[in-house]
């Protein structure tokens, strides 16, 4: 990407080890992330450009000599951030706050929209899968290297629990993800707040029970006449605008919950008063998804949860610009690159 709305496919030099702990994945499915818009809106003109994409699955094509948990041959998912799987923050289950790892492209690293990348700290960041790469269910095992796992850190950080009520912000990839997360850890009332058609008829088949298609003042006075006045125990944002996030905190009750996962735009928190006030706990970040895969892993693989239906258009490399303006259109749910 070189500037706002300016994406383009280039031939760039293959990656090779550099380090031990390296190794180089080449990509077999990949996928555009919601995030990804941010800069597609905004960035502001580069000469040097930015590798794009986090989200990827490979097979193993080269490690280097301190590689210990995957080889070639492997195929492997990869989180969207990398880390060394040992370090004080690692082993406490918080991989995107590792001491020695760091993010996917940007000017020096690979991007994971390309046909091979170079893995620092491979054993730390990469899990092999049990599968081959045509595998039927490679759409949902790719949402574990970001959306899948991003949901489920929604959940777990606004605090779902059995029996409680969820409402989620955003019907996106992640909002939607949120919803199979809230379903699966037992939620008994499940409020998407989203107003397109094919997003809400998802969000229902995932396990969403009510859909607010309100929004701003709106859609707060909604969501208390869903839960008698009282608010969500938990609310996931996964959006990122000040108003998604001013909306997350009127609707959490007394007592609830914000799980935050949406990107911020702003550098504030709205409504620091009145949360206050009312002890809601607002938490969330970047999800270090690489600790939830092995959790995740087998409902994907004995198909208890589908996120990979969040995918509604699959291209090859060619049409990597055209799906940046497809998603940016609000034309796609997620778009998946399939190499």
């Amino acid at each position: 990407m070189y500037q706002a709305g300016g994406v383009r496919v280039e031939t760039v030099p293959d990656p090779v080890l550099r380090e031990p702990t390296d190794a180089i994945v080449r990509v077999t499915a990949a996928c555009i992330c919601g995030s990804d818009l941010w800069p597609y809106q905004s960035m502001p003109a580069n000469e040097q450009g930015r590798r794009m994409g986090h989200e990827f699955i490979g097979i193993v094509e080269a490690i280097g000599s301190d590689v210990r948990t995957v080889k070639r041959g492997d195929l492997v998912v990869a989180p969207f951030a990398w880390s060394d799987g040992t370090c004080e923050f690692c082993q406490q289950g918080l991989q995107t706050s590792c001491l020695h790892g760091g993010w996917w492209g940007g000017t020096e690293l690979d991007g994971g929209q390309g046909e091979a990348v170079r893995v620092p700290q491979a054993d730390g960041t990469l899990v092999a899968l049990p599968v081959g790469p045509d595998h039927a269910l490679m759409p949902s095992l790719l949402t574990l290297s970001d959306v899948m796992g991003t949901g489920h850190h929604a959940a777990r950080a606004a605090q779902v629990r059995a029996g409680k009520v969820v409402a989620i912000v955003g019907d996106g990839a992640v909002g939607l993800c949120g919803v199979i997360a809230a379903r699966r850890l037992g939620a008994e009332q499940i409020i998407m707040l989203g107003r397109h058609a094919d997003r809400i008829a998802l969000a229902r088949t995932f396990g969403a029970t009510d859909i607010v298609s309100e929004r701003g003042d709106a859609a707060i006075e909604r969501v208390r006449e869903l839960t008698r006045g009282l608010g969500a125990h938990s609310v996931l944002e996964c959006v990122g605008h000040g108003e998604a996030m001013r909306t997350a905190v009127s609707i959490a009750r007394a007592g609830g919950a914000v799980g935050r996962v949406g990107v911020p735009q702003e550098e504030t928190l709205p409504s620091a008063q009145p949360t206050f006030y009312a002890n809601i706990t607002i938490a969330g970040g970047p999800a270090p998804v690489r600790a939830y895969v092995e959790e995740l892993l087998p409902d994907v693989l004995e198909g208890r949860i589908e996120p990979g239906r969040v995918f509604d258009r699959v291209i090859n490399i060619d049409g990597v610009p055209d799906g940046y303006r497809a998603m940016n259109a609000r034309e796609s749910i997620k778009v998946m690159i399939a190499f």
